[in-house]
């Protein structure tokens, strides 16, 4: 019965470490997108008219 309690402890403890692990990485901007900023001038918004 002792092992539960103990297991039950280790989770809640690993669980809160998650959590401010994902806290953290939300507020230091891990998530941000660096990859379209990049490759956005590869695209033309405007419909460019070939000249014969």
């Amino acid at each position: 019965m002792n092992i539960l309690f103990i297991l039950i402890g280790v989770s809640l403890f690993a669980a809160l470490i998650f959590l401010a692990m994902f806290i953290w990485a939300v507020k230091t901007g891990q998530y941000d997108d660096n990859y379209t900023p990049s490759v956005r001038i590869l695209f033309d918004e405007e419909d460019v008219e070939t000249k014969n």
